[in-house]
């Protein structure tokens, strides 16, 4: 299921949870996000991603993976009740083991951004192989806003985009369009909102083209670079949240201002 509109009657339907549908049609595995309108991403909803992406991985006749989401926003972000103390470190574990299985998948696998892509959701987006944007889709990282930072944003961000941009998007929160997101480079395709179902199947039709088994070598050739360096820095990445960050009194003051709506008092301690 990709955004909104009429399912063609090709379609099957292989898994349905609370969270979450997959569907396949013609070699493409369709794994849609189905908590609107935010998607807020809890601990369930990350774990049922992770099960479907490796059955995905598993099955050979899936020549392309679409991610993507019903409702008005792509992924509003990680439920910021999992960041509290006790369940950051499961939540953590359980984010950046999706964001792993993303990034290691074999198939390729295209981001369906039908609306905003926040927090995790775009770090969610951005794990994918490419993003075909919605116009009305904006993507922000605004974790520092709320007194912590995103790990995997941290990882990838400054390798993605140019260095200062990317910086800017992590120092400040604040978000830019999808315009801006594919001159700089991080989406593929931006469409009319209008146009967005049939933008997205354009581009899925040119990878789904391909052989199955030489689009799973070639992405895993691409790879192989990465691999090493990923694995090691977020080590250290999540080293730094778990044993510095949530131990200082402005990421507690952050997300406790979040939980009970009201401005934070920074003490910058």
């Amino acid at each position: 299921g990709i955004g909104s509109g009429e399912r063609p009657t090709t379609y099957y339907l292989l898994r349905q949870t609370m969270n979450i549908l997959v569907e396949k049609n013609n070699g493409v595995t369709h794994i849609t996000l189905n908590r609107p309108p935010l998607n807020v991403l809890d601990i369930a909803t990350m774990r049922e991603l992770t099960t479907a992406l490796c059955d995905a991985d598993a099955d050979t006749s899936s020549r392309v993976v679409v991610l993507g989401a019903q409702g008005k926003f792509f992924s509003a972000g990680v439920d910021i009740a999992d960041h509290t103390a006790e369940r950051v470190t499961e939540m953590l574990t359980v984010f950046h083991n999706l964001i792993h299985v993303l990034w290691s998948l074999e198939p390729p696998v295209v981001a369906a951004v039908q609306g905003s892509a926040l927090g995790g959701g775009m770090e969610l987006a951005f794990a994918c192989d490419f993003i075909v944007a919605s116009d009305k889709a904006k993507f922000a990282q605004p974790e520092i806003q709320v007194g912590v930072f995103p790990p995997i944003a941290a990882l990838a961000l400054p390798r993605l985009l140019p260095r200062k941009k990317a910086f800017e998007l992590l120092l400040t929160g604040d978000a830019i369009d999808a315009a801006t997101a594919e001159r700089l480079g991080l989406v593929n395709v931006v469409a009319a909102a209008a146009d967005f179902e049939n933008a997205l199947n354009n581009f899925v039709a040119r990878l789904n083209k391909l052989s199955g088994a030489v689009l799973r070598l070639t992405k895993r050739a691409a790879l192989i670079p990465l691999h090493g360096e990923n694995e090691h820095a977020l080590r250290e990445i999540e080293a730094l949240y778990l044993n510095e960050l949530m131990k200082t009194a402005d990421a507690q003051e952050g997300l406790a201002a979040f939980m009970e709506k009201r401005a934070a008092v920074w003490t910058d301690k």
